[in-house]
């Protein structure tokens, strides 16, 4: 309290940040700022009736053992990492094929990650494994403390399940290790004062040989500390076998560059492109149109190159995708000799079948289910065209395929039962009309018998940024907290996203933001006019770059929104690239620092366009205290700069959880459980009182 009264005494029109003490993100003063909000919030929170419910309800669900174990194939074993009750941070197993086709597999337990917690009385989170081909017996573990990017790696030996003695350790660092052989890594890591990028990754990326010290690992290239960062790796395809290093310029450009010997050649691509080596080939998806041979590739496109000839000096690019107006390229998956296209049209998905013995012609992969978003990825990329295909919709849970392209009809592996209630649940597609004219999609889950009254409370959900793509996945939360009751759930697919590939993107980066931001508001006025929701019940959801869109609503359209929930959001977008890895992001909003880009940036600034006179909708500011991407002093500053001008504002931070914001089940559950209790509680139309019954006097009848 004292810090808050403290900070107060200063103009928020000084050029000093007057809330900026809040960034010391672990300091007593910050923490006890934190706490008092916690308290505040989750005390009137937890009061919303029926909270208690619906956290039992989501812990159930995430901890269910209903859920579909997630595998990778390494070698003759699927892995998974599994959480349940019994297993809050984890339980790293494995087991065949054939067992994992049973309704009850058996699972080899390798690693007990609560029992190493307890052990070592760290609150270590799995951030994944990496480990060394053919066997696998050797892999390098990723552990967080408390959920951040940061993490240890540690050698672990699988057949004795345990960590190598002796073995490689890299210390708390945002790091990269990727396996050469047995004795040598590639590593990126934090080598000391210089070796790091202003966005807080490795710059330098070098060779460390068992048995040294990690400081005397070999330098095998730095990228600029204007970059984002580095890396190298190694691809151990038996027969195509090669050594590759890339430099991460910004998040939409990169060079890559072929390790010859020792000597380094660049490979010439466009910087804007992503390239993938697979078997033999290169192949690139183009975020510009590229000049080529003579010829123009569409932005947009995959190509695929042979890459031997073609670091030889021949071109010749063969097209596996081209995009049109309303189709683009979410993604594809690279088997032993096919390529399968994970397309999207009109923000509904297909996926088709390319491979080089049939001159790249495409045709759709045989026995996929209808009405659904589907994913795929290779099941073993060298040994097999055999694909993991997952099925998932709104209203259709999950189910895993095993599919053999060119063989029999997909299998079905797992399939999750229906965790909430549909019956009577429609999923429907609309266009809203931006500003500027363009046309909106969104997908609408409601009741069939949905009143066209206005008086339906919706969650309006948005991101809109980065190239990701918002499609439609079933969520047993979403389902159990907000549709059950009799809620709308609303996905926008506004501009900045991917769903129309890299010109939907572009055309709301930095100045062009505010396309975003204008997409978001049509499809919340298009709900009001089709009378699904009115203002009072129309609340909107955002975390991440989704809660700058969140702060963006509060400011730029406070009038049309009953309530907003803002997740580890961005929201002071002067110093955002000062915050840990806020420097990365400057190709998508900007350079605060350069005075013509601060005019634009300025205009969806949330921090700095809070006005006193201004009435604000009920807002929820959320966050982690251990979030080492969006810096936990955004949500921190914002609240305490509403707090100031006496406008309503609930903030919770978790002490754990990282960017995801939770830590374990218990954590997501309670997290999620405070967000639908606020809405629910904001959103719902008062009740109606009823007309009081007025008895009409006794008349006599008269006789007939």
């Amino acid at each position: 309290m004292l810090l808050t009264l403290a900070l107060t005494l200063f103009s928020f029109a000084q050029d000093d940040d007057p809330y900026l003490a809040l960034e010391d993100v672990t300091a007593e003063s910050s923490l006890e700022w934190v706490k008092e909000r916690n308290a505040k919030s989750t005390g009137e929170l937890m009061a919303v009736p029926g909270f208690d419910e619906t956290q039992a309800r989501l812990l159930s669900i995430y901890d269910s053992d209903d859920k579909i174990p997630k595998v990778s194939k390494r070698g003759d074993y699927l892995y998974n990492l599994w959480r349940d009750a019994d297993h809050s941070a984890g339980l790293w197993r494995r087991t065949t094929l054939e067992e994992y086709k049973k309704d009850a597999p058996a699972w080899e337990e390798i690693l007990d990650l609560d029992a190493l917690a307890a052990a070592e009385d760290e609150r270590w989170v799995w951030k994944g494994s990496t480990c060394l081909p053919p066997a696998y017996d050797r892999c390098m573990l990723s552990l967080s403390r408390g959920g951040a990017d940061a993490v240890v790696s540690r050698e672990f030996d699988v057949p004795s399940k345990s960590f190598v003695p002796d073995g490689f350790v890299l210390p708390e660092a945002k790091s990269e290790v990727g396996w050469i052989d047995a004795k040598n890594l590639f590593v990126s890591t934090d080598w000391g004062e210089g070796t790091m990028t202003e966005s807080g990754y490795p710059a330098q990326v070098r060779i460390w040989k068992r048995g040294k010290p990690l400081e005397k690992a070999k330098l095998v290239y730095a990228t600029e500390l204007s970059d984002l960062g580095g890396g190298a790796y190694h691809d151990h395809s038996p027969g195509f076998e090669e050594q590759f290093v890339y430099r991460i310029i910004t998040f939409y450009s990169n060079e890559l560059f072929w390790r010859d010997g020792k000597k380094l050649v660049k490979v010439d691509k466009p910087d804007s492109a992503e390239a993938n080596y697979h078997r033999g080939w290169l192949y690139i998806e183009l975020r510009d149109d590229w000049e080529f041979a003579g010829a123009t590739l569409k932005q947009g496109s995959l190509v695929a190159v042979d890459f031997e000839k073609f670091m030889a000096g021949e071109r010749e690019a063969n097209v596996l995708f081209e995009p049109t107006e309303r189709t683009s390229l979410l993604g594809y998956a690279l088997t032993r000799d096919k390529v399968v296209l994970n397309v999207l049209d009109n923000v509904k998905n297909k996926l088709l079948v390319v491979s080089a013995d049939a001159d790249w012609a495409s045709a759709p992969l045989e026995g996929m289910p209808a009405n659904v978003t589907l994913s795929a990825r290779a099941v073993d990329a060298d040994d097999s065209n055999d694909l993991w295909v997952t099925a998932s919709g709104y209203t259709t849970p999950s189910t895993l395929l095993y599919s053999t392209i060119g063989g029999d009809a997909p299998e079905t592996l797992k399939s999750l039962p229906a965790m909430y209630d549909a019956d009577g649940l429609v999923v429907t597609q609309h266009e809203a009309t931006s500003k500027d004219g363009t046309k909106i999609p969104y997908f609408q889950v409601a009741r069939e018998d949905l009143p066209l009254d206005g008086s339906t409370p919706t969650i309006l959900y948005g991101y809109g940024g980065f190239e990701i793509s918002l499609l439609p996945r079933y969520s047993a939360d979403v389902g159990s907290a907000w549709l059950e009751k009799g809620g709308v759930y609303v996905v926008a697919n506004i501009r900045g996203g991917g769903e129309f590939g890299p010109r939907w993107h572009q055309a709301a980066l930095k100045e062009h933001r505010h396309r975003a931001y204008e997409d978001f508001i049509a499809v919340g006025e298009d709900l009001i006019e089709r009378k699904i929701t009115s203002t009072p019940q129309l609340g909107i959801w955002g975390g991440s770059n989704g809660g700058l869109l969140m702060g963006n609503m509060l400011t730029l359209r406070p009038d049309l929104w009953g309530g907003i929930i803002c997740q580890v959001p961005l929201l002071d977008m002067k110093r955002y690239h000062t915050l840990l890895a806020g420097a990365s992001w400057m190709g998508e909003y900007g350079d605060p620092d350069d005075p013509e880009q601060w005019k634009f940036i300025e205009t969806f600034s949330p921090y700095h366009n809070l006005d006193k006179d201004t009435d604000y909708p009920p807002i929820l500011i959320t966050t982690s205290t251990r979030d080492d991407r969006v810096h936990p002093g955004h949500a921190r500053k914002m609240t305490a700069r509403m707090e100031e001008l006496g406008k309503g504002v609930l903030y919770y931070e978790n002490i754990e959880g990282g960017h995801g914001g939770a830590a374990n089940n218990k954590q997501r559950a309670h997290m999620r459980s405070l967000a639908y209790a606020f809405l629910w509680d904001r959103l719902s139309p008062e009740p109606v009182p009823e007309e009081p019954t007025v008895e009409e006097p006794a008349v006599d009848e008269p006789e007939p």
